[in-house]
């Protein structure tokens, strides 16, 4: 594993670091550990649905499609003229 050694680090910010570490429980060393780690994690991509989850979260109750207002309905015209 590499170690990594910053320098000319503000002492304000050195200070603040450490009070970071301590509210997270953690070692400086950790803390800078878990930064560095979390700042250079590649993106996660969206996992893509198949048809049926996308159906299956259709018709989940609380899902609400407009229903059209209803016509009269056509009688036809079956006379000869």
């Amino acid at each position: 594993m590499a170690s990594l050694t910053i320098r000319n680090i503000p002492d304000d910010v050195k200070r603040r670091f450490h009070q970071r570490a301590a509210a997270n429980g953690r070692s400086m060393e950790e803390e800078g550990r878990q930064l560095i780690i979390g700042a250079t994690q590649l993106p996660k991509e969206p996992a893509r649905k198949g048809m049926f989850d996308i159906l299956f979260e259709a018709s989940r109750p609380g899902l609400e499609l407009p229903i059209p207002p209803r016509s009269r309905a056509r009688i036809p015209d079956l006379s000869d003229e």
